[in-house]
């Protein structure tokens, strides 16, 4: 069965409003701020899987309106960043760039250890590691064809496909659970917005502000995109989402002041939290269980080791580094999401946390700019250094 555009996007609103009840329902899934596109997206694989299993039906869905999605929701970040707000999130940036870049040589270093000691190829560790964690499958899919050419591993490809998803399931499932145990026993309210002043900036979103915000996404898309064919020739390829982040950005802080158009916060949020929760719940209705079951063994067990590691250095290196405050835990649910799963899913965590204690706008700064730009650039560093190493020989 093949849905059109219209059906895929007919689906991702059936798996919010499941994963709406299910938060609402099963208390623990609101406790640890599980985000409703995973718990929906989690329960429509559950119903997919068996159905496979019952009538032997697959459920193709269109790729049509995700990538659209994914680059309104970042041109909504570059719109929230209003820079002379945010000038304090440079020295955070260094900070968490900081944890992050040796988190991806230490990702790999326990990926490639423990296929060794499952009796695994290294690659496999490797593909298990920063590859496809950090990576996702993007990157998983452009090491997996090397992996094939250079050291003939059959199914590679496969096992990259599947540690991608498993990576991007568990990043939407451990974040949120991680930030509420450095929440723990604190009071959960962000340094400089309580009180009765900051209540009285926020504004409802409202009609006018939607319609606004939706029109400048639209215009940031095009301007990102058209930037990013400028910079087509550049050394270093730059993905589209992040053109479209530094067009919002642009945008907020030259075109709209210029323009006098009023940006609200609030309604900039609306748009990009829309975009974001379908797009993910498209994301999910793509994951097929039974493939994943098949190819369940050593890669399985190298993801979930990988999993308690990024949540115990998030806990004892980030959350520290950062600062351990309020911030620095939503900081921690992003990083959760990118070193396990995606960009996407990392702002996924922050926006559960903030959605119930308050808005971290540093995180939401940092965390972004350093999933869709610099961890990239970092993974291909460590990556080229790590495959020169005598244990990955033929």
């Amino acid at each position: 069965m093949i849905l059109d555009p219209t059906g895929t996007l007919a689906l991702a609103a059936a798996i919010l409003l499941a994963g709406r009840f299910l938060n609402r329902t099963i208390a623990p899934l609101t406790r640890f701020n599980i985000p409703q596109p995973i718990s929906g997206g989690l329960a429509f694989a559950l119903l997919a899987g068996a159905l496979y299993f019952w009538q032997g039906l697959v459920l193709e869905t269109s790729g049509t309106l995700r990538p659209p999605l994914l680059l309104a929701f970042f041109a909504t970040v570059g719109l929230s960043a209003d820079l002379t707000r945010l000038k304090k999130g440079g020295p955070k940036l260094i900070l968490f760039l900081g944890c992050v870049i040796p988190f991806l040589a230490l990702q790999n270093a326990v990926g490639v250890g423990f296929a060794l000691l499952l009796d695994q190829h290294p690659l496999i560790g490797l593909l298990a590691g920063s590859v496809t964690l950090v990576g996702g499958h993007g990157t998983g899919a452009a090491y997996a064809r090397i992996f094939e050419e250079t050291h003939s591993l059959a199914g590679v490809m496969g096992l990259a496909m599947a540690s991608a998803t498993i990576g991007l399931v568990l990043g939407g499932v451990v974040g949120g659970p991680v930030a509420q145990f450095l929440l723990r026993g604190r009071s959960a309210t962000p340094q400089g917005q309580a009180g009765p002043e900051s209540k009285e900036k926020v504004e409802p979103a409202t009609t006018e502000g939607v319609i606004i915000a939706t029109c400048l996404v639209a215009f940031c898309l095009l301007l990102g995109g058209w930037i990013a064919s400028l910079t087509q020739a550049l050394p270093v390829a730059l993905p589209d989402f992040l053109w479209c982040l530094f067009a919002g950005v642009l945008v907020r802080n030259l075109v709209a002041p210029l323009a006098r158009l009023p940006i609200s916060d609030s309604s900039v949020d609306l748009v990009g939290s829309t975009a974001l929760a379908l797009f993910l719940a498209m994301t999910m209705a793509t994951i097929r269980l039974w493939e994943l079951a098949a190819l369940a063994g050593p890669l399985m067990m190298i993801v979930a080791v990988q999993t308690v590691f990024a949540a115990l250095y998030g806990i004892m290196i980030v959350y520290r580094v950062m600062g351990r405050d309020y911030e620095a835990a939503v900081a921690t649910a992003g990083f959760m999401g990118f070193s396990l799963g995606a960009t996407a899913t990392a702002i996924a965590n922050m926006q559960a946390v903030a959605n119930r204690y308050g808005p971290a706008p540093v995180a939401f700064l940092v965390v972004p700019l350093t999933g869709a730009f610099f961890i990239d650039l970092a993974n291909a560093l460590v990556l080229t250094s790590g495959l020169s190493l005598w244990i990955f020989g033929e």
